[in-house]
């Protein structure tokens, strides 16, 4: 993985582990769950990141075979 997309990889998981560390703070201390729309958001870019890894992953095996 180029030092650009491993940057970028590495900022957007400490985004949606300080999004998902609020919700865990909201659900704990206040009671309130996320909304809804809040939730699919969040696994819509866990989804995103997770195909860019596995595209980027099955780039580097195939060329390692070659």
């Amino acid at each position: 993985m180029s030092q650009t997309k491993r940057e970028q990889v590495i900022s957007h998981i400490r985004y949606l582990r300080e999004e998902l560390r609020a919700m865990h703070i909201g659900i704990n201390e206040d009671g309130l769950f996320p909304e809804p729309g809040e939730l699919k958001g969040m696994m819509a870019q866990l989804e995103a990141l997770l195909e860019l890894i596995e595209r980027n992953t099955k780039i580097q095996s195939n060329s390692e075979a070659a």
